[in-house]
């Protein structure tokens, strides 16, 4: 029983920023495969959320505290992460295309096959080829 009912959590819900927040502050971390996309989430303290898949198309995340987050595979083109602290996060495999980076916390992040294209913001001293990272 408390497998089927971790599958259905696992599949793609929408939630709203408050939601998250209310969820993380009960305890919750694990957020697989969530629908947040264009979420306003400025500031947020997340620590050790789990985000696997999550969309997160368009978000705002600018200052956001992720740091060890696991955001593997989630889509986060075009979100706002600028000075976000992603500090030990997991962000292999995360499309982030058109999304701003700009003075990110990106200490022993894991960026190995996360893709970016021109339109990807990084702080100037951030080389993505050294990160394993692919341009589209």
């Amino acid at each position: 029983m408390e497998k089927n009912r971790h599958c259905h959590k696992l599949s793609e819900q929408s939630m709203d920023a408050e939601e998250l927040k209310r969820r993380y502050a009960a305890g919750e971390r694990d957020f697989t495969s969530v629908n947040l996309s264009r979420a306003k989430l400025i500031g947020a303290n997340l620590p050790g959320i789990i985000l696997w898949g999550a969309d997160l198309t368009g978000a705002n995340l600018a200052k956001a505290k992720l740091w060890g987050a696991n955001l593997s595979e989630a889509n986060l083109a075009k979100a706002n992460l600028t000075r976000a602290n992603l500090s030990c996060a997991k962000l292999n495999g995360a499309n982030l295309r058109g999304a701003k980076l700009n003075y990110a916390k990106l200490f022993g992040a894991n960026l190995s096959g996360a893709s970016y294209d021109e339109s990807t913001r990084f702080s100037r001293t951030f080389d993505p080829v050294s990160m394993n990272m692919r341009l589209f």
